[in-house]
């Protein structure tokens, strides 16, 4: 790889210690990516249920605060992170003991309850891991680098999810009561994941005068308002990311229901969809990583959003256009081929931007509570977000829940083509003083 031979001895080791850690994670990854389908399909879980577990993963950003909080005065990120990780990821290994799912009955509220609460604990450590990411890679990777170094990791990540996505496809077709073998697998390989992230060495400093837990919140969230108040662009960009996670978020479990219940998919369809649009994000995911940092990430987020709207768009469609060609077991809808191209492009530009987008707009120094903002204010999206979109399509349907997603996407283009125009960004990245 020739972009190794660019790099000092520094960025070298931490890009391959960000390699390790993005081909495990893609692995774990890839074996989550049917988790809604599986509850709903094989586990019988109601909709409502599959809008909280999807909530979860995102839900969680509203401690985010709370967590760069207390990582901002730890003395020892490693030990903390490798905590983090075997409390909340380990703890997968319980599907290892549970009862084989019935064809017609799917497991009892008990276990879709339980279910639910595991999954709750895992997404819990994205709030410590996702804000030390970037600290990590921040501290050691140059402003240039940043962005092709990061893309190249999430494309090894995007290939051994694609991979591990079609492995888990043909087990759960073969056996549904397959998950019970490879979710203990993906806790432990969440933990193993951790512990070779935290090799990278930590340069960002750790305060250590010790305040409050309360006074530190409220320090935190002046911090917060500082932030959006005093830097328009990144305020446009966060107004953006609202729009989006909300076109995305009420979207999501829809459309997961759409599968099972518009177009009767069976595992290895949904595992064939989701690895298509991956081998789309995989090809254009190093172009990506290279033009953000050539462009203004809102630039690159009216890409994004547009490709969202335009899977959204034929995903729809295929409610009425619905010819399909049936090979080997799989459902080929002609319109779901089209939406997986852009949602491959959708794919393959949102890790890049919703990872590092706000670091365009700080210093290194500034960078975790850049992304702390950033992952509070998704997680504030997620309260409501998936619960509206799962009563859209209950009331309306499919088609009125799709289309008021392509409207709130239409306005986040809208806000980033005004933003860009009348807010230009800076060569000089955003400085702003801590209160």
């Amino acid at each position: 790889m020739k972009i190794l031979h660019s790099l000092d001895s520094s960025e070298k080791r931490a890009f391959k210690l960000h390699l390790f850690y993005s081909s495990i994670d893609g692995i774990a990854r890839g074996a989550l990516i049917l988790n809604e389908f599986i509850f709903i399909k094989s586990l019988k879980g109601s909709n409502v249920q599959l809008a909280f577990l999807f909530q979860f993963s995102m839900v969680v950003f509203l401690f985010a605060m709370l967590a760069n909080e207390i990582m901002r005065r730890y003395p020892n990120r490693k030990i903390l992170l490798r905590t983090v990780g075997i409390v909340t990821r380990l703890p997968l290994i319980i599907f290892s003991i549970f009862p084989a799912v019935s064809p017609e009955t799917g497991l009892s509220p008990g276990f879709h309850m339980l279910f639910l609460g595991v999954f709750l604990l895992f997404y819990t450590s994205q709030i410590a891991v996702v804000p030390s990411i970037n600290q990590y890679l921040k501290g050691n990777y140059k402003h240039e680098n940043f962005g092709k170094l990061f893309g190249y990791a999430t494309t090894i990540n995007k290939v051994l999810t694609m991979l591990s996505t079609f492995t888990v496809g043909l087990l759960l077709d073969f056996d549904p009561n397959s998950y019970r073998i490879f979710y203990p697998m993906v806790g432990i390989l969440g933990v193993v994941s951790i512990f070779q992230l935290t090799k990278i060495e930590f340069k960002q400093h750790i305060e250590t005068n010790i305040k409050p837990i309360r006074q530190a919140l409220g320090s935190s969230f002046k911090r917060i308002f500082a932030i959006l108040k005093s830097n328009t662009p990144f305020r446009h960009l966060e107004m953006g990311f609202i729009l989006y996670g909300f076109a995305w978020m009420s979207t999501h479990a829809v459309i997961t229901i759409f599968y099972k219940e518009a177009l009767d998919l069976n595992y290895s369809s949904v595992s064939f969809y989701n690895n298509a649009y991956n081998l789309v994000a995989i090809a254009i995911l190093p172009i990506f990583g290279k033009l953000i940092g050539k462009r203004d990430p809102r630039r690159f987020g009216i890409l994004t959003f547009s490709t969202l709207m335009l899977f959204i768009t034929f995903t729809g469609l295929t409610e009425y256009l619905n010819s399909y060609t049936e090979i080997w077991g799989l459902k080929l809808y002609h319109m779901l081929l089209i939406a997986v191209l852009f949602n491959g492009l959708f794919m393959g530009s949102m890790p890049i931007l919703w990872g590092i987008g706000s670091s365009y707009f700080c210093k290194p120094h500034e960078a975790a509570d850049y992304q702390s903002v950033h992952l509070f204010l998704t997680g504030f999206r997620a309260l409501f977000a998936p619960i509206i979109g799962i009563k859209l399509y209950e009331w309306f349907g499919f088609s009125i829940t799709y289309s008021v997603g392509i409207i709130f996407l239409i306005f986040a283009i809208l806000l980033m083509l005004y933003s860009e125009k009348k807010f230009p960004k800076s060569n000089e990245p955003h400085n702003l003083s801590t209160p």
